[in-house]
């Protein structure tokens, strides 16, 4: 990892490296739009990246790839690729990422350089910080809002607290699709 990069990524610097954890819980719809509850192992690597130049603007950032499996599976139920992105003059925190469900996010919400918590948010429909599906998604389980909690403990533990909002046909309300995971550092 090239520590010039690091130095760049204010809040998301401590998260350089490859991450593990086996204390994960998903809650998400299965038929019916009842919840289902997964506790689950994942591996996070996130890499150094930057500067990216737009114009005026310069990002760094972390390219990242997550992979979760159940407990008791070696098969993934989840995956997804995308990056973390800091913007020190506007103080903006970015995740923009893709599952190969067909849906891609880009989140973002502000923060301090040396904040150790920070949180970003989606909506459907928003031109910036927003959400698209595939046809069958946004028709059968549309993600409206999507919201992330992140806090990083110490060099070697940070966790994360998702909320994928759902609108489901037939259920009343939004489904709360949450995943948390309190991960170590590995390498």
């Amino acid at each position: 990892m090239s520590d010039d990069i690091i130095k760049h990524l204010g809040p998301l610097s401590p998260l350089a490296g490859i991450w593990e954890g086996d204390q994960g819980v998903d809650v998400a719809p299965s038929g019916g739009g009842v919840a289902v509850e997964t506790v689950f192992r994942e591996r996070i690597v996130f890499e150094p990246l930057g500067p990216v130049v737009n114009g005026p603007q310069t990002l760094y950032g972390l390219k990242y790839s997550t992979t979760a499996w159940p407990l008791d599976s070696d098969n993934p139920f989840h995956e997804e690729l995308g990056y973390w992105l800091w913007d020190a003059e506007r103080g903006e925190v970015m995740r923009c990422f893709i599952v190969p469900r067909g849906v891609n996010v880009l989140a973002g919400g502000t923060a301090e350089a040396d904040d150790t918590a920070f949180s970003m948010a989606a909506d459907v429909g928003s031109a910036t910080f927003g959400i698209s599906s595939n046809p069958f998604l946004d028709k059968q389980f549309r993600t409206v809002r999507y919201e992330l909690d992140v806090t990083i403990h110490d060099r070697d533990s940070f966790s994360y607290e998702e909320d994928t909002q759902l609108d489901i046909p037939g259920n009343s309300g939004l489904f709360h699709h949450t995943d948390r995971n309190t991960l170590k550092r590995r390498g």
